[in-house]
């Protein structure tokens, strides 16, 4: 049977000449391993190095895998003081690989896969990787979104109010079993929304460490990547589901800093962080932190669902990691309960 993630290189290397200007000799393609949802490759051709990423194949849920939102973001902000790779092309969703497609400069630096930095050269670069990454935070949500020409990149209204309706619906599409804690987690997220408050910006939607480019011998962010689920909304949403990762175990897949001792290894507690960033904005603080947290787990925790379901069905980029993501979703759901139950 053919993969339906190996591209076919005989079809893709007219058509990417003729579409990307000084491209040529298209040598290789080569699947990276990493990312759940649009699979990405690397591309090597005589003219350079380039990436290439794709909707998955098969079936997919509405409104999902939207890589023409991710092209139309960074080509929106490039020049802005938020760094993003050169984009260089959009298909159309008939392409020579049969399915939408982006393609953007290859840049060389490092990706921090471990929130630890067990590989940085001391404490004093490990806080500055993580300032790094807070000051790219702030400065992304400091855009003015009509001014860069993405008004229109999302609704109007409650943006909690209007995430919440998306992904309990993505859940309810992809769920292969009852899972308790993500019910009662849905129903509190329902009774405990927020009054919309009018702050909107660009919601990077998938913020963290290893989705950041760092130069590779300094502590500074080349490039923020991933923006498939990105959209105009509220900026806290961006910086609470950063600190909700961080609370995860940090032997878990998840790779979180839960059990991790920050301060021995010159990483930011939770308050400095969100401090770091409000300071940077601005701001007086954040309110209703907890209802913000607990969002970013269940959103999370719908994505990994979507994830699961479509092992199940063989459209995963990574099937043998996909299937583990079931156990995800209770790990998460769990965690959101146990935040809630402590605040109430």
């Amino acid at each position: 049977m053919n993969d339906p993630n190996v591209l076919d290189q005989a079809a893709l290397a007219p058509y990417l000449k003729a579409n990307i200007p000084g491209f040529s000799g298209l040598l290789s393609i080569e699947k990276f391993k990493s990312g759940q949802s649009n699979p990405t490759y690397l591309l090597t051709a005589e003219s350079g190095r380039y990436v290439l990423r794709a909707k998955p194949p098969g079936q997919l849920l509405k409104s999902a895998h939207q890589v023409d939102r991710e092209f139309r973001v960074m080509s929106a902000l490039a020049g802005t003081a938020v760094p993003v790779p050169d984009m260089l092309h959009l298909s159309a969703e008939v392409s020579p690989i049969g399915r939408m497609f982006y393609v953007m400069d290859f840049l060389d630096g490092r990706i921090f896969w471990d929130p630890a930095l067990p590989e940085a050269s001391g404490n004093e670069e490990r806080a500055a990787v993580y300032d790094a990454m807070n000051e790219t935070l702030a400065a992304l949500h400091d855009v003015d979104p009509e001014t860069v020409g993405l008004g229109d990149f999302g609704r109007p209204g409650n943006y909690f109010e209007r995430q919440l309706a998306r992904w309990t619906g993505q859940y309810r599409a992809s769920e292969t079993g009852t899972v308790a804690d993500m019910d009662r987690l849905i129903a509190w997220l329902e009774t405990h929304m927020p009054e919309d408050d009018g702050r909107v910006s660009l919601v990077h939607g998938d913020y963290r460490l290893d989705n950041l480019i760092f130069a590779p011998d300094r502590p500074t962010v080349l490039a923020v990547l991933d923006w498939e689920l990105s959209t105009s909304g509220h900026p806290f949403a961006d910086i609470a589901y950063q600190c909700m990762q961080w609370r995860l175990p940090h032997a878990s897949g998840f790779r979180g800093l839960g059990g991790v001792d920050r301060s021995a290894l010159g990483l930011p507690l939770e308050e400095d962080y969100v401090a770091s960033y409000c300071r940077r904005r601005g701001l007086a603080g954040i309110g209703n932190w907890t209802f913000f947290l607990a969002f970013s787990f269940f959103r999370l925790a719908a994505i990994c669902q979507g994830v699961f379901k479509r092992a199940l069905d063989g459209n995963a980029s990574n099937p043998e990691k996909a299937r583990t993501y079931a156990e995800a979703v209770k790990l998460l759901s769990h965690l959101a309960v146990k935040l809630i139950d402590k605040e109430a």
